[in-house]
């Protein structure tokens, strides 16, 4: 796939791989050797999100960070070729993860949509799981004390929606704009973000993401994010680290405070003033605190 932008390869050294789904091409890094840590994005962001953690990770591990149908360097096909549901993402990693055969079992590190993702991944067979690492994610229904950001309703139902983010790629510039808060994130980054949504055509699945999102048990994701809320005591033995920006506006503390209660056991780093983009935010310290938390839950050998 050839993009009208241009990708700058010192931010971005990676040489990816593609696996053919259905005739689409899904891109994904496969980087260094050993024990495997899949890494999802969410939206609108790519496998850029995660430069920093693959390059502190990959002289140890094996570091995998599938781009999203529609998103960063896979293709963006039309509504005609591809679903953009919840559960065609979990069956393109799945897929993934299956045509790797991994020795290993897997330690997942998700953020944004990524965490309901992994986990609905995670809820078809806990054992393949060994470590997870959640970055301002969520894998259950909106607290009932909470209701969704009036942005994000007006993009799921209004009809500025497709104009504001087909037509001006309003979502992926407005996350990057709004997504860091320890410092603004510069211009020349906040383009790389938003650089794969070049055109109105790339900008669908930043729309379609939005709109998928369950909020009532009308909404088509409802159920699958419903069975995967219901899975989580089966991870309650699972080593868990959370490294949370406080700032962040969707995925608030709150939202922390669920996953607390599932996982009173996680490991909880607390970052006052990061915001969504979190691993933006604090990139040195939270690739210690994972770095340090592999080290402090290895694997067993694979028989």
């Amino acid at each position: 796939m050839v993009n009208a932008w241009t990708l700058p390869r010192a931010l971005y050294p990676f040489e990816g791989k593609v696996l053919d789904r259905n005739g689409l091409r899904y891109h994904y890094l496969d980087e260094g050797q050993g024990e495997p840590v899949l890494m999802l994005h969410g939206n609108p962001t790519w496998s850029f999100y995660y430069r920093e953690l693959v390059r502190a990770l990959s002289p140890s591990y094996r570091v995998i960070v599938p781009d999203h149908i529609g998103m960063g360097l896979s293709d963006k096909p039309g509504d005609d070729r591809y679903g953009y549901r919840l559960q065609d993402r979990v069956d393109d990693v799945a897929a993934l993860v299956d045509s790797l055969a991994l020795p290993h079992p897997l330690t997942l590190v998700l953020h944004d949509w990524g965490g309901m993702i992994g986990m609905a991944l995670a809820s078809l067979d806990p054992a393949r799981i060994a470590r997870i690492v959640l970055l301002n994610t969520a894998a259950f229904r909106l607290p009932t004390t909470m209701r969704l950001p009036w942005a994000l309703r007006a993009i799921r139902r209004g009809p500025l929606g497709p104009v504001s983010v087909l037509g001006f790629n309003a979502f992926s510039r407005a996350a990057a704009w709004v997504g860091c808060k320890r410092q603004r994130m510069p211009r020349a980054l906040r383009d790389v973000y938003c650089g794969p949504y070049d055109s109105p055509a790339h900008r669908l699945a930043t729309l379609r993401f939005v709109q998928d999102i369950p909020v009532s048990a009308s909404d088509p994701s409802y159920a699958l994010v419903s069975r995967v809320e219901r899975s989580l005591p089966s991870f309650a033995g699972k080593p868990v680290l959370i490294c949370w920006g406080c700032r962040d506006f969707v995925f608030t503390p709150e939202v922390l405070s669920v996953w607390e209660r599932h996982w009173p056991h996680a490991t909880v780093h607390r970052f006052e003033d990061c915001g969504h983009y979190v691993l933006e935010d604090a990139p040195v310290e939270i690739c210690a605190a994972v770095r340090e938390f592999l080290r402090a839950h290895p694997l067993e050998a694979p028989r």
